[in-house]
């Protein structure tokens, strides 16, 4: 299993998440995005939406039907209705269900930095758990750890 910290410190969440969400959908597999506050995987949302027609990222919310036929679906609950392996923490919350998929983004910024510090000496430390952190640096992801 795999997480991947990543520290917003320039752009947004709903700003980074749809090149990882393009990169996922490109491998043929699907991505559960979990978010506590409505309003911000409604920002996610408009996110997916706006980049060029080309760049297309379809996706639904939990609750609205038809979860089992969306490759993204967002939603405030950590079941993957749509059968994703693969999971963004889009809110800086660290969830232990997020350990049940073969791969977790864990987006988290100033305001939630502590709380991915101690999830990081948490999963650093189990065997099972590849820990990969990455920060911007300028336009780029740089792999800190």
């Amino acid at each position: 299993m795999q997480v991947d910290f990543y520290q917003l410190s320039r752009d947004p969440v709903d700003q980074v998440l749809p090149a990882i969400a393009a990169r996922i959908l490109g491998l043929g597999a699907r991505l559960l995005v979990v978010a506590q506050e409505p309003d911000r995987l409604e920002r996610i949302s408009a996110g997916l939406w706006a980049g060029p027609p080309e760049s297309f990222l379809a996706h639904g919310r939990a609750g609205e039907g038809g979860e089992a036929q969306q490759p993204i679906l967002l939603s405030e609950a950590c079941e993957a209705l749509n059968g994703a392996a693969h999971i963004a923490l889009a809110d800086g919350i660290w969830r232990d269900a997020a350990l049940g998929f073969e791969r977790a983004f864990y987006f988290f910024d100033d305001d939630t930095v502590d709380g991915a510090r101690s999830s990081w000496r948490v999963l650093s430390k189990r065997e099972e758990t590849v820990s990969r952190y990455f920060k911007q640096d300028g336009r780029k992801w740089a792999q800190m750890a």
